[in-house]
């Protein structure tokens, strides 16, 4: 028997939430096809929400440890893994609670097991049971996320190599461990491990880390983590991976051999695509697996929709979401849908990163005349207090028409902090002028607007 829908979304993380929310809203019937048995997609269950528990539990103690009435209570060696990540297990817990919540609340069918389209309206699941059930759909949206890139010639079933969603079940004692690859990914389990008090060295393809960013900013990060004590090697490649059974050996291509406990291996992420069988409805995926989209969302296939990691970048589960009811919006026919365009980026190191706009690179590329604001938390009361003194907010505006061009920020909540940023980079009247003359509360890190805003324009003549 076929069960009929006007549209099945393929994947229950939050670009699947997205695209269901908005759908079922609008009045369509739809189901949520999931094949990790669960909703809250990789998301919640090996990404976003484990290794963020686990960077909060991490950063506690660090906090701890750097005071001198509470060190005694933070023996962070003396932890073992498995009881650092009970917290995240009991954040996963109460996420997916809450968001199955949502999808029952609003009459959405749930499938759990792996989906794979017939044709162009036609879709079946099969469960883990080893049933298939047959679905009927006028549109399909595409949001099965990724999973880390693994390279054929890395043996990922050895106990000792790790990629990013199997380090969270490490269950045995680590005093070195060797991080392929400085994404994102790589620099934020650098900075948790590092506080657990690992020796990590912090293997770096590219000639520095994470050149997306503002210069200032990455060159912050670079110096922070190596006073922390991490190792970073930059412009490194791997030969070959040696494993044996008490360590991991890895040999680059200029000649070193590094040796540890384990290596984690975090050097990109693949789109969750091979099971699809895009074939049939006309679709192929990159060398990567992801799927090319347009600026709707749509894949080369008229009634097909894509969203989230599974188009590439920016892989922000808080760009999947927009995205998803983006998707949505355009398969009811919605008019005047804003594309999910300026995104902040948000990087849990220890401390955060978050940024918004345009880099001093890119403003000077562009030979835009900007002029730089600058305030150190070292110098804000409420960073003293808190003892949280390292970082900077960073603003940079036009030097003539006073508009916010960009918002970097490096420091505790940076993630937090960048939104009053954005609020005002959003308004019509967009200038740096707004943070000069506005009262903020003291003592209190949004200060930091206003410092770096008077610091700026003091540089203007």
């Amino acid at each position: 028997m076929l069960a009929r829908y006007d549209v099945v979304v393929i994947g229950a993380g939050p670009a699947g939430e997205g695209a269901a929310m908005k759908l079922v809203k609008e009045g369509r019937r739809v189901a949520v096809i999931d094949q990790l048995g669960e909703v809250g997609g990789n998301c919640a269950h090996v990404g976003t929400i484990p290794s963020k528990a686990l960077r909060q539990t991490v950063y506690n103690l660090m906090r701890f440890r750097r005071d001198p009435l509470l060190s005694r209570m933070a023996d962070i060696r003396s932890l073992p893994l498995s009881q650092v990540l009970a917290r995240a297990h009991k954040v996963i817990d109460i996420q997916v609670t809450t968001h199955h919540r949502f999808f029952e609340r609003n009459d959405v069918d749930l499938y759990y097991g792996e989906a794979r389209f017939e044709d162009d309206h036609t879709m079946s699941v099969l469960t883990s049971e080893g049933v298939s059930e047959r679905i009927g759909f006028e549109s399909a949206v595409i949001a099965t996320g990724s999973r880390p890139y693994q390279p054929a010639d890395i043996d990922f079933n050895h106990p000792r190599v790790f990629d990013s969603d199997k380090i969270l079940k490490l269950d045995y004692p680590v005093q070195k461990l060797i991080i392929y690859g400085a994404g994102v990914i790589g620099c934020e389990y650098a900075s948790i491990f590092v506080g657990l008090g690992y020796k990590v060295d912090l293997v770096n393809t590219q000639p520095q880390l994470l050149s997306f960013l503002d210069n200032e900013i990455a060159d912050a990060l670079s110096h922070y983590l190596r006073d922390l004590g991490v190792l970073i090697r930059n412009q490194e490649e791997y030969s070959k991976l040696e494993t044996q059974d008490d360590c991991v050996i890895l040999h680059t291509k200029s000649g070193k051999k590094i040796k540890a406990d384990a290596i984690l291996w975090c050097n990109g992420r693949a789109g969750n695509t091979e099971t699809l069988n895009l074939e049939a409805v006309g679709l192929s995926a990159n060398s990567r697996g992801q799927i090319a989209v347009d600026e709707r969302y749509c894949t080369d296939a008229a009634n097909v929709y894509a969203a989230g990691d599974v188009i590439g970048p920016p892989a922000l589960a808080s760009a999947a979401y927009d995205q998803g009811r983006c998707a949505a919006a355009h398969i009811t026919g919605s008019q005047d849908v804003p594309h999910v365009g300026d995104v902040p980026t948000g990087i849990y190191t220890i401390p955060e990163i978050s940024c918004i706009g345009r880099t001093e690179r890119q403003l000077t590329e562009d030979k835009v005349p900007y002029e730089v604001g600058q305030s150190f938390f070292r110098h804000l009361a409420r960073a003293q207090i808190s003892g949280d003194v390292v970082g900077m907010l960073k603003i940079l505006f036009h030097r003539d028409t006073r508009e916010i061009l960009g918002i970097h920020c490096f420091g505790n909540n940076a993630a937090e902090i960048v939104h009053i940023g954005q609020a005002v980079m959003n308004l019509p009247n967009n200038s740096i002028e707004y943070f000069a003359n506005t009262t903020f509360n003291y003592p209190t890190m949004a200060e930091a607007y206003r410092v770096a805003a008077l610091n700026g324009m003091n540089r203007l003549f």
